[in-house]
């Protein structure tokens, strides 16, 4: 009996299934916005990315990491000057980001409840552990997959793991996303499919080529088109 070449699928949550880099956008535009008396706001974007570059290592992905960046970053823009109420100006945004309500994208409903049943469903995404619940639980979507898995970074061997554990090994496996760098890439790797949606508003650390010479990578404009690519494969 023929195995289906593909039986586990898996989805980066934020981004692909539900607005996110958005919301980090106008927080870092309030930022900016708060020390506009010290440098300009190209510079201070500029000094804020590289701290969360910096800190990714101690901090992990998600916004209380970005709340720490945006903090460390007013201390040094102000040669440690920064009023105490800035500081807590900062934090009252950060909180703001993490009560953000859910905004999922197009075609994501629709395109879930007609793959559910069929493959096995897997939530793949990064970040903070008690923020992820919140996005998914409000999302509405939860009941659609048959695991989540919330990851403190995405690798290659964290593809074989996932897959191995909930599906029938990466080979037999796809992952959706807007990252290249986190989603497709390390994927391929893997040994999975790898099927990139780009998003307008992906942060630049997570921009790479696209693999378009691996035989496993496809590209869509949106999550509608998912099911015709996994038909094209079965």
């Amino acid at each position: 009996m023929t195995q289906r070449p593909l039986t586990t699928i898996g989805f980066d949550a934020d981004d692909t299934l539900w607005q996110n880099e958005q919301f980090y956008r106008l927080t870092e535009l309030q930022f900016t916005e708060l020390l506009a008396d010290h440098a300009a706001s190209d510079v201070i974007a500029a000094r804020l990315l590289e701290a969360e570059k910096r800190n990714l290592r101690h901090y992990g992905f998600g916004i209380k990491g970005f709340t720490l960046s945006m903090i460390e970053t007013a201390i040094e823009i102000t040669e440690g000057e920064v009023p105490a109420t800035v500081i807590a100006q900062i934090l009252d945004i950060g909180r703001d980001l993490l009560a953000h309500p859910v905004e999922t994208l197009p075609h994501v409903r629709q395109t879930l409840e007609a793959l559910t049943g069929k493959y096995l469903l897997v939530l793949i995404t990064k970040g903070d552990l008690f923020d992820q619940e919140r996005k998914l639980a409000q999302s509405g979507l939860g009941d659609l997959f048959d695991a989540v898995e919330i990851v403190s970074d995405k690798t290659a061997s964290t593809y074989r793991r996932i897959f191995s554990k909930v599906g029938d090994g990466p080979e037999r496996a796809m992952m959706i996303g807007n990252s290249l760098k986190s989603d497709i890439v390390p994927a391929l790797a893997a040994g999975s499919y790898g099927v990139f949606v780009p998003h307008e508003l992906t942060w630049s650390f997570e921009h790479v080529e696209e693999p378009t010479d691996a035989p496993r990578f496809r590209k869509i404009g949106h999550l509608g088109e998912l099911p015709g690519v996994i038909e094209a494969l079965q």
